[in-house]
């Protein structure tokens, strides 16, 4: 047999499946989505295997045979080898980028595997009964050595591939894999009772006095006969484990290594919750997504509730109804939004059949819990974005709660956008996919909108291509209102002598809570304590000698920072251009509110949430969990804030500064707004108390900000909408970013030339013409090159080219050719080119 192998060379010139001969004593192991060691260029490199077949396309004798197997069981099914290839032909990348995406960090190095007998009584004869003669040999090879390394297994008895995989399937065999250089199977040294109990109690009945440790911890496990740790036992006892470990000497306990999970949750005891009864509008979106679940068709829906109306409960219940079918779901949530509340929810639920999937779990964490899925032992998957590719293999549901999120883009290579891969792979399972939001993005809404114009408009997700179905949730659960929403004009208070960054109806709002003993969020989505520094003498302003950007003042450290390349430095107590003293900080960030919050309210308790707080493991689960306890009276941070959030003396939110990402140059900008507003507002009165919110904004008159003061979705898509179809801009049309950088500003600007103009020539070649020649429903655009909105980063001198297009125009295949036209000889451009397909950032 052949093997094909994508190599993890992430270069556009090996961009190919190589073939390797399988050796004799791999026949039957290596499968599609094995890894394996192959030969390639003098090394032996990592790579996934992405086909077999009996025969190669050159003579067979000139093949290099695979070097080893790096996994017993392949860490990827065929789906996800096939999701991969999809991925990469869509978003412009190598293969082997897609398929490293799917995998934990844990397993992107070299691996062994290691078999033993299971725990369970040296295998019982249930357990064993289908081993039949032909596999004795391996099976008592196994039984006296102990644990043996797979790939020795593999030569001694190359014909029992079959039987030592069913022999893993079912438990009698376990396998371990220990990945070099990067993270093992954690084990733990585990007391056990002794095998003969009667013989150590008529032992421990003879014993001298002399050993009276020795004797206690036998007597602790005869007593105790569950497993414990070593350690544990030892600190229980105030012993040691020299101690114990003589017992176990004399026979009178058991002393093993054991695998220890990583269970980040482990000792939660999650309170056990039972379903609610739906309201009449949930049971409506109920019902619709269940009977796509029983017909097991391949469907979208836009779950369209407003905050508080109940998303998360029919979540649960679609949930239950997939598992009670034998299929898997998957739950995505955005990253800032992974909040304990959210794990409590569906651990609750569905208990130990839920794997969690962060960034911010521990490598090892990671590792146990994407192990745990694979094995089986997980039939739900909660997670950020990678969680779309969680190794199930017969997934029936797919949720993407808060779907307008931008982080549901991955912004390294793959830049894959997980809404767009969640459609693909519910068309590989015929599953059902729900995306759910209060505030849906415009792409999604227009696909799934009944009254869609039908002038060639064009999704940035595959929804407009699957044919989504709008299910409406209006109203917040048992009727409560949403709350009221106030704008303070900012102008006016300058006006009134207030130059306070807090309105008079904001301070005496917050003044109010305090005295009632209610809890109030302060949103700010700028972080740091001043956003520039600049001398009132001469105008200079701190800049970050790496990026084109300004510098942001943070108090605690004293310190000025670059929040794109990390770049400090110590703050300036002189200008250092004129050396005035009359160096001033300008704007706000979350420090600064925080430390104006303690002047004005005296003994306020204040928790900031921003990224300069979360930075350890457990902060995020720490500050919520203090907030929900009321010690705090304030929650301030940045985005974070305004999603996920369930607290029911919350009756107040206040925007600090609405306008922040009003004016930036995207096209999105309006959007976002939008958004955040009406997201960060829905944390206010979701329980028996009244919510209040307090918008700040020098805007007012903005369609953005007054549709967020209505809570009206529609009226905002509708102004927007009217914007977006004048510029051509999404959802009526698709775009890709090209990003050049290089460190010489002449190459970069050349580079981009050579490219717009190789693509406009490509175009011409295919017959697409441009949205002034063509008829509407077919173009594509090439804009630029325009150096970025940020035009030098970490040395990098940065330009970009926009490429617009409509209908079946191919236009990845043709960046693509443009690409490798421009290509040296080693394959790869003379510029660092990165692709972003339906962008979410223009910065």
């Amino acid at each position: 047999m052949i093997a094909r192998v994508i190599v993890d060379v992430p270069s556009r010139a090996t961009d190919r499946p190589f073939d390797y001969k399988i050796p004799e004593n791999l026949n039957g192991w290596v499968e599609v989505g094995s890894r394996v060691g192959v030969p390639f260029g003098g090394r032996v490199l990592q790579g996934f295997v992405v086909g077999l077949a009996p025969y190669a396309d050159v003579d067979v004798k000139k093949l290099k045979p695979i070097a080893e197997l790096l996994d017993h069981l392949p860490p990827l099914s065929p789906d996800l080898v096939e999701l991969a290839r999809w991925v990469s032909e869509k978003y412009c990348c190598p293969w082997t980028t897609a398929l490293q995406v799917m995998i934990p960090a844990a397993l992107k190095g070299k691996a062994d595997s290691v078999v033993s007998l299971s725990e369970e009584e040296e295998c019982s004869e249930e357990r064993t009964g289908f081993l039949t003669e032909e596999s004795e040999p391996w099976f008592q090879y196994i039984r006296n050595n102990g644990e043996v390394r797979l790939a020795l297994l593999q030569e001694r008895f190359p014909e029992a591939a079959a039987g030592i995989k069913a022999a893993i399937r079912r438990g009698t065999l376990r396998e371990e894999i220990s990945i070099r250089d990067r993270l093992k199977v954690r084990k733990v040294w585990t007391v056990f009772p002794p095998e003969d109990t009667a013989a150590a109690e008529a032992a421990l009945a003879s014993a001298s006095s002399r050993a009276a440790k020795q004797q206690e911890a036998a007597r602790y496990i005869l007593d105790n006969p569950e497993p414990i740790p070593l350690a544990a036992l030892a600190q229980a006892l105030s012993t040691t484990t020299g101690t114990i470990r003589g017992a176990a000497d004399k026979g009178w306990l058991t002393i093993r290594e054991m695998e220890q999970q990583r269970d980040p949750y482990a000792g939660r005891g999650f309170k056990r919750t039972e379903p609610l009864p739906l309201m009449e509008g949930q049971q409506t979106v109920y019902n619709e997504i269940a009977e796509a679940l029983d017909n097991e068709a391949a469907r979208v829906f836009l779950l369209h509730g407003v905050t508080g109306s109940g998303k998360t409960e029919v979540y649960l219940q679609t949930i239950d109804r997939c598992l009670k079918a034998e299929r898997q779901a998957i739950v995505l949530v955005p990253e800032i939004a992974l909040t304990p509340q959210m794990v409590e929810r569906f651990k609750g639920r569905f208990g130990d059949s839920v794997a969690v999937l962060h960034s911010r779990l521990s490598s090892g964490e990671r590792y146990d819990e994407w192990r745990k899925i694979r094995e089986g032992r997980a039939e739900v998957a909660v997670g950020a974005r990678s969680a779309v590719f969680a190794p199930f293999r017969r997934v029936g549901l797919i949720i993407i709660d808060e779907e307008h999120e931008s982080s549901y883009k991955q912004e390294e290579s793959p830049k894959y956008h997980a809404r767009d891969v969640a459609v693909q792979r519910a068309k590989q399972h015929q599953a059902v996919v729900v995306l759910g939001s209060a505030t849906p993005s415009l792409e999604s809404f227009v696909a799934a909108s009944a009254s869609r114009s039908q002038e060639g408009t064009a999704s940035a997700n595959g929804s407009a291509k699957q044919g989504a179905t709008l299910l409406p949730m209006p109203e917040r659960v048992a009727g409560r209102p949403l709350p009221k929403v106030h704008l303070v004009d900012m102008r006016d208070e300058l006006k009134g002598g207030n130059r306070s960054m807090f309105s008079r109806q904001l301070h005496e709002a917050l003044l109010q809570r305090l005295e009632r003993g209610e809890q109030s969020v302060l949103l700010l989505n700028r972080r740091g304590y001043s956003t520039f520094v600049m001398c009132r003498s001469c105008g200079y302003t701190a800049q970050c000698p790496h990026c084109d950007i300004s510098l942001t003042f943070h108090q605690k450290s004293k310190a000025l920072r670059c929040h794109y390349c990390g770049h400090a430095e110590q703050a300036p107590t002189a200008c250092p251009s004129c050396e005035s003293e009359h160096i001033r900080f300008f704007g706000t960030g979350t420090q600064r509110v925080e430390e104006e919050l303690a002047k004005l309210f005296p003994g306020i308790r204040v928790i900031r949430m921003d990224v300069d707080t979360t930075t350890e493991k457990g902060s995020h689960e720490k500050w919520l969990t203090m907030f929900g306890e009321r010690k705090a009276d304030v929650l301030l941070g940045t985005q974070m804030v305004a999603k996920g959030l369930d607290f029911p003396y919350v009756t107040l939110v206040g925007v600090i500064a609405a306008d922040t990402s009003l004016h930036l140059p995207d096209f999105r900008a309006a959007e976002k707004t939008f958004q955040l507003l009406t997201q960060v507002a829905g944390r206010a009165g979701r329980h028996e108390l009244p919510g209040e919110v307090i918008v700040q904004t020098y805007n007012p008159e903005h369609y953005a900000i007054i549709s967020a003061q209505r809570h009206d979705y529609a009226s905002f898509a509708q102004e927007e909408l009217k914007h977006r179809r004048f510029m051509a801009y999404p959802p009526f049309c698709r775009l890709i970013l090209v990003t050049l950088s290089h460190e010489q500003l002449a190459l970069v600007y050349a580079e981009g030339e050579k490219l717009a103009s190789t693509l406009r020539d490509l175009a011409r070649s295919a017959g697409v013409r441009g949205s002034d020649e063509g008829d509407g429903s077919r173009f594509i655009d090439i804009l630029g090159p325009v150096a970025s909105p940020i035009p030098r980063m970490k040395d990098r001198y940065r330009f970009q080219c926009m490429i617009k297009y409509r209908g079946n125009v191919g236009a990845s295949e043709l960046l693509g050719q443009a690409i490798s036209l421009l290509s040296g000889a080693n394959g790869q451009p003379p510029v660092t080119m990165s692709v972003d397909v339906d962008p979410q950032m223009i910065l």
